[in-house]
C-alpha cells in the first residue's frame, strides 16, 4: 500500500477513536447535571460540545506527550499506530455498550504500548515515563478528585446548605459542569492530536519534537466535540444514576472539583483519565453528603474495568499492530475486522437503546426547594 495512502487511513482512524472517545466521555462532564434536572439532556451534551471544541486550543502540553513521550517514534510505522488504534477503539465500544465509565485514555495508550511492542520490541516502549505519566496518574487521580470532591462536599453542605438554604446551585452545577467540559477538551482531544503526530513524524512528514499543526489541532477538536454531542447515554446513565443520588449541591462540588484536578493535570502535560477523575468525584460527593447512599458495588464493577483496560486494549492491539506491519493485506484484514465488531456492537445496542429519552427530569431537590426547613 502507498505510504501516503496508509497515514491518511491511520489518521482518519484516529478521528474515529476521537468520535468515539467523545461519545464515551459525555457523561464526564454532564452526567450529574442531566440526573439533577439542572440540563436537559440535549442542552447538555450541545453545551458540553462547544466546550471541548473550545478546550482543545488552550494547550498542547498532552499531545506532546504522546507523540513524543511513550514509545519510540524511530522505530514505529503507521501501521502500527494503526493496529494501535484499532484496538482502543473497540474496547472503547465494548465498555459503552455495557455501560461501563472505563477510559478512552487508557485504550489508546495500551493499543499503542500492545502494538508498538509486539511489532518494534520492547526497547520501543518508554516504560518509566509510562509508570510516571500513565500508571501514577491513573491511580492517584481518582483518589485525589474523591478526597477532594468529599472534603468540598461537606463544606457545601454544611456552610451553605444547612446554614443558609441551598438556592443557587443549579445555576452552580451549569457553571461547573461548564467548567468540566472545557477542562475534558483540554486533556482527552489531546490524545489524538499526539497521535496524529506521532502517525506524522514516523512517516517522515514531521521532524521529531513537533507540535500539533493547526489543522490537526482544527479535526481532533471538531471529532471530539461531534462525538460528545450525540452523546454516550449508556454511560450517562451509569455515572448520573449508578453510583450515588445526586443533589444540585452535591453535583457542583464533584463538578469543580474533577475541573480542578483536569485542569491541573492538563498544564503539566499529564494525559489523565478523565474518567477516573469524574468518576472519583462522583464517589467522593456521596462520601461527603452522609445521607447518599454510595453504590460501592458498581464502583467495584468500574475499578475492576479500569484495571483491564489498558491490558484488554494492548492484547488487542497488539494482535492488530502485527497483523497491520505485514503489509496491504494485513492492514485491510485489520479494518475489516475492526469495522465488522463495530457494526456488531451496534447491532446489538439497538436492541435495549438508552437514548435522552431515557432520562427522567427529577423534581428540584429538598437543597434548592426547601431551604428553610434544611436552616432549622
Amino acid at each position: 500500500m502507498d505510504p501516503s495512502l496508509v497515514v491518511v487511513v491511520v489518521i482518519g482512524t484516529a478521528l474515529v477513536f476521537d468520535f468515539t472517545n467523545g461519545f464515551h466521555d459525555t457523561a464526564n462532564a454532564m452526567a450529574t447535571s442531566i440526573a439533577t434536572g439542572a440540563l436537559k439532556p440535549r442542552v447538555a451534551v450541545a453545551i458540553s460540545a462547544v466546550l471541548n471544541l473550545a478546550g482543545a486550543f488552550l494547550s498542547v502540553e498532552v499531545a506532546k506527550t504522546i507523540s513524543s513521550g511513550l514509545v519510540d517514534d524511530a522505530k514505529i510505522g503507521p501501521s502500527i499506530v494503526f493496529g494501535g488504534l484499532i484496538g482502543a477503539i473497540v474496547w472503547n465500544l465494548v465498555t459503552w455498550y455495557i455501560g461501563l465509565p472505563s477510559s478512552s485514555s487508557h485504550a489508546l495508550f495500551g493499543g499503542l504500548i500492545g502494538a508498538t511492542w509486539v511489532s518494534a520490541g520492547a526497547d520501543s516502549v518508554h516504560f518509566g515515563k509510562i509508570v510516571d505519566k500513565v500508571l501514577v496518574p491513573a491511580a492517584a487521580s481518582p483518589v485525589i478528585a474523591g478526597l477532594v470532591a468529599a472534603g468540598f462536599t461537606y463544606l457545601v453542605y454544611k456552610l451553605f446548605v444547612r446554614r443558609r438554604g441551598g438556592r443557587g446551585f443549579r445555576v452552580g452545577q451549569i457553571v461547573s459542569a461548564s467548567l468540566v467540559s472545557l477542562a475534558h477538551g483540554t486533556n482527552d482531544a489531546q490524545k489524538t492530536m499526539g497521535v496524529i503526530t506521532l502517525t506524522l513524524v514516523s512517516a517522515g512528514s514531521l521532524p521529531a519534537g513537533s507540535a500539533p499543526p493547526v489543522w490537526v489541532i482544527i479535526s481532533a477538536a471538531s471529532a471530539l466535540a461531534l462525538g460528545t454531542y450525540l452523546g454516550g447515554w449508556r454511560i450517562t446513565h451509569t455515572l448520573g444514576k449508578g453510583l450515588t443520588d445526586i443533589e444540585g449541591p452535591q453535583g457542583f462540588a464533584a463538578q469543580t472539583s474533577s475541573a480542578a484536578v483536569i485542569l491541573l493535570s492538563s498544564h503539566f502535560g499529564f494525559p489523565l483519565s478523565t474518567t477516573h477523575v469524574c468518576s472519583g468525584g462522583i464517589v467522593g460527593s456521596g462520601v461527603g453528603r452522609r445521607e447518599a447512599p454510595v453504590r460501592w458495588r458498581m464502583a467495584g464493577r468500574m475499578v475492576v474495568a479500569w484495571l483491564f483496560t489498558l491490558p484488554a486494549a494492548a492484547l488487542v492491539g497488539a494482535a492488530a499492530g502485527k497483523l497491520a506491519s505485514l503489509g496491504t493485506a494485513g492492514t485491510v484484514g485489520v479494518g475489516v475486522v475492526g469495522i465488522a465488531i463495530g457494526a456488531g456492537i451496534y447491532v446489538l445496542s439497538r436492541r435495549r437503546p438508552v437514548t435522552a429519552h431515557s432520562f427522567q427530569v427529577p423534581e428540584p431537590s429538598a437543597a434548592d426547594t426547601e431551604p428553610d426547613r434544611l436552616a432549622a
